[in-house]
């Protein structure tokens, strides 16, 4: 069979390959618009947004947080200041060897505890390898020292120089000056974060997280260039920092100090307020404790021999205790009687050491057994008669007794500019009522006519009512902080004195009567705080009082001496002085120290002792 021969369309051939060029040339042709069309949107339409990310990868906002506000005393002494700190700094990617190894070798010229360890690998993880990682804070010259003799073989730790928070005075007013620690997650739920940025330490408690706001200042900008690395190469912009307010404090350091030192190893607390301006003169919390301990992070065993304390340094008594007034309640109930027409200082009260409620049995016991006798107000008060206090409260009924008193602060907050304080009680019908559903009783009368009951009060209460008692019913909000300084103005920009109340006054001799019979408390032949009055080279009015720490049964004796300290009563007393022109009034309770006039009140003396000592300013 013969083979079949094929010949080629040499046409059809070319015509399929023109086809196949045109449609390759306008495949490619597509593909190079689309290229040109994505340049032209690239560098032309988009080119703002790009320029910008481009510049965002090439330039870098790094903070420059402010040096923050100082805190003086009233005459200039300084209470918190910041001092020039060290602290040790490791960058991991210039650390060629095992990192606990380094950590170990520099644990042999400096102390590193666990807790520091333990931070700096919590950081570590979080903190990109070229950059530095704090491992110690606040190193001694001795440390700094021993490691610059051996920085040679620590490739990557440098010590760096900055400025760390401290309190001069240690323990001294530190339930008032409080203290700043790390900054936390939730402290930047209470501030504005963007102002935080760079910042590693705030207010915790005191007057550092009151005046947070004052004492931070502003956070300032530098404006840098950086690699792909994100190393700095070189600064283009700065906007400096603005530093916070220094703070002028009301306190008196040296007075703080001698009521201090007054209490020994005593629990308790003491308030001096001017009378005049509301200035708290004095804030005392015992036991204390050092706020530098909190600054750079406490360890935990030290926190936890705070914590655990049975005397509980931690506490702010001043502010945060809240205690039965006690008798020192009483020429406030005795002016209310007096403004309210329920009795007069000539009305007269036999005192047999009980009262009874007319038609029962039940016997109020009187602190002297035997009996005061009959007493009118002036010396009701000077002896300290709970009988005359049960009827007079009885005649006033519970209802112009929580009226009036309430007009002196007992049972609200004073407003004092320290945060966290408590509001005490001034108990009610209505009150009595919502909190146990049950109706009030008289006897609940008598024994909140002298302090005792529901009727709880804060030192700080007990000083503004005793300040407003001095001052005739002119009641100001206290306060702790009497100016601010900004960093650029020499000036200081006085806090405005803040009038609460000015009481009604019925009739100005029954205030009067009122403060002589305080003045016989400790001037009287038969005062119950005479002896501190011995020796002074100016009037007091005081009040002394006791206030249990559980009930007596009716016929039970108060016996000190077999009860364990923690039952034993607490000591108080309240007064003002000078009395025709009052500087300083104030309020001393002594936790379970027993009586007002023997634990209290000389503490008291010592405190009006050491501020009129100095002349009126």
């Amino acid at each position: 069979m013969a083979s079949r021969i094929t010949i080629k369309d040499y046409l059809f051939e070319s015509r399929l390959f023109m086809q196949r060029s045109i449609q390759a040339l306008a495949f490619a042709a597509l593909l190079v618009s689309v290229l040109v069309g994505r340049l032209v949107y690239l560098q032309v339409l988009a080119h703002e947004h790009y320029i910008t990310l481009s510049d965002d990868n090439r330039i870098k906002i790094l903070s420059l947080p402010p040096n923050r506000g100082l805190i003086f005393d009233r005459n200039g002494v300084i209470l918190a200041d910041n001092l020039p700190s060290y602290r040790l700094e490791i960058t991991p990617e210039q650390v060629h060897e095992d990192m606990d190894a380094v950590v170990d070798r520099l644990a042999g010229l400096i102390r590193i505890r666990d807790v520091d360890r333990r931070r700096f690998d919590r950081l570590r993880k979080r903190t990109p390898a070229f950059k530095p990682v704090p491992l110690r804070f606040h190193l001694s010259d001795e440390e700094v020292a021993r490691f610059a003799v051996d920085r040679h073989r620590f490739p990557g730790v440098e010590i760096v120089a900055g400025l760390s928070r401290h309190y001069p005075h240690g323990p001294l007013a530190s339930h008032a000056l409080g203290y700043v620690g790390r900054l936390d997650e939730r402290d930047l739920q209470r501030v504005d974060a963007s102002n935080y940025s760079g910042t590693t330490h705030i207010g915790k408690v005191g007057i550092e997280r009151t005046y947070e706001d004052r004492l931070h200042g502003t956070v300032g900008f530098r404006q840098v260039e950086t690699n792909a690395e994100g190393r700095v190469l070189r600064t283009l912009i700065r906007t400096p920092p603005i530093p916070g307010d220094n703070l002028y404090l009301t306190l008196d350091i040296e007075l703080q100090n001698a009521a201090e030192q007054a209490f020994g190893d005593r629990a308790g607390a003491a308030v001096a307020i001017d009378p005049d301006t509301g200035e708290v003169l004095a804030f005392v919390s015992m036991p204390t404790y050092d706020p530098n301990l909190f600054v750079n992070g406490i360890d935990t065993a030290t926190y936890s021999a705070l914590r655990d304390n049975d005397r509980q340094p931690l506490f702010n008594r001043a502010l945060r205790g809240q205690y039965p007034p006690g008798s020192t309640l009483k020429p406030f109930v005795a002016l209310g009687g007096l403004e309210q027409g329920i009795t007069s200082t000539h009305a007269h009260t036999f005192c047999p050491g009980y009262y009874q409620l007319p038609g029962k049995d039940r016997k109020y016991r009187d602190w002297k057994r035997s009996g005061h006798g009959t007493v009118d107000l002036t010396s009701a008060i000077a002896q300290s008669c709970d009988v005359y206090f049960y009827d007079l409260a009885l005649s006033m009924g519970i209802d112009r007794l929580h009226d009036f008193l309430s007009q002196f602060g007992f049972g609200a907050r004073t407003g004092l500019d320290i945060s966290g304080e408590l509001p005490g009680l001034m108990p009610s019908r209505e009150w009595k009522r919502a909190t146990r559903d049950l109706p009030w009783f008289p006897g609940e009368t008598l024994i909140t006519g002298i302090g005792q009951g529901f009727v709880l009060a804060t030192p700080v209460q007990l000083a503004s009512a005793t300040a407003t008692l001095a001052k005739f019913g002119h009641r100001v909000k206290p306060h702790i902080v009497v100016s601010t300084q900004a960093y650029d103005d020499p000036d200081l920009s006085p806090v405005e004195v803040e009038t609460v109340i000015d009481i009604p006054i019925e009739d100005r001799h029954n205030w009067e009567a009122v403060i002589h019979a305080m003045r016989e408390v400790v001037h009287g032949r038969r005062g119950t705080a005479r002896r501190i009055g011995i020796g002074a080279g100016y009037e007091i009015a005081g009040k002394t009082g006791t206030a249990q720490v559980f009930g007596l049964k009716e016929e039970e004796k108060y016996d000190a001496e077999k009860l364990v300290r923690k039952l034993h009563d607490h000591s108080l007393f309240v007064a003002f002085a000078p009395i025709d022109k009052p500087r300083i009034a104030v309020a001393v309770i002594v936790e379970h120290g027993g009586s007002g006039s023997a634990v209290a009140a000389p503490i008291a003396r010592t405190i009006l002792d050491q501020y009129l000592s100095k002349p009126a300013s």
